[in-house]
């Protein structure tokens, strides 16, 4: 059912890549997903000012490669690329521990690679994020979503669907609007959907986000 499930999920495999590529024993299999929910977490929390739409990590014996995809990739580089070796030291921090003894620290390499996305305008996580933004410092949520759908559509998008279920403008009772324009062929897997989820903690309450984008078909 490609209008019930996560399209990202559903395509993965198939358009899109993993965004995790490592193989582990059975013994450090659970470790290193622990591992990997804690970098997500941080690196969200991290590089919110940058506009980060998505983490890939891959790993090998002793090294982890992680390419951030940004917005502003200067954020994360910083002067003289002082930003980068200090997200490398938190990032080392955070999965060995503060008290991780010197050669343990060395024999794991962290790489970050920041990339640049080309067109922000399109990316489903930006615009949610925006949105989330938005209601959570009480803009009117019609002209906030209607806007958001102009930008995407003159971007070049060939579809939008924004769907807002809860306390939609402090109202007593919750409720689930849909606004749409273009098409979103959620069936169709060689369509590119980008699809992402956002709570706005709204002073009602929360008012979750939903933002699929299509933007055409690959072809292999």
């Amino acid at each position: 059912m490609g209008q019930k499930i996560n399209p990202t999920g559903f395509r993965t495999g198939v358009i899109f890549p993993t965004k995790s590529i490592w193989y582990a024993s059975f013994k450090d299999y659970a470790k290193n997903v622990l591992e990997e929910h804690k970098i997500r977490k941080f690196l969200n929390k991290k590089l919110v000012l940058a506009g980060l739409t998505k983490v890939e990590i891959k790993r090998s014996i002793n090294t982890i490669d992680i390419y951030v995809h940004v917005s502003r990739p200067g954020v994360v580089i910083g002067r003289g690329g002082s930003g980068l070796e200090q997200l490398k030291k938190e990032l080392t921090t955070l999965i060995l521990g503060e008290r991780a003894p010197k050669a343990k620290i060395n024999l794991v390499k962290i790489n970050l690679h920041p990339i640049e996305v080309t067109q922000p305008e399109i990316s489903a996580t930006l615009v949610a994020e925006r949105l989330a933004n938005q209601l959570e410092h009480r803009y009117p949520t019609r002209r906030a979503v209607n806007q958001a759908i102009e930008k995407v559509m003159a971007a070049g998008a060939k579809g939008i669907k924004i769907t807002l279920g809860g306390r939609i403008n402090g109202a007593e009772i919750s409720r689930r609007e849909k606004y749409k324009q273009g098409q979103i062929p959620t069936q169709t897997l060689r369509a590119n959907i980008d699809y992402c989820e956002r709570p706005a903690l709204t002073r009602s309450g929360y008012v979750g986000i939903k933002v699929w984008i299509y933007t055409g078909e690959v072809i292999a």
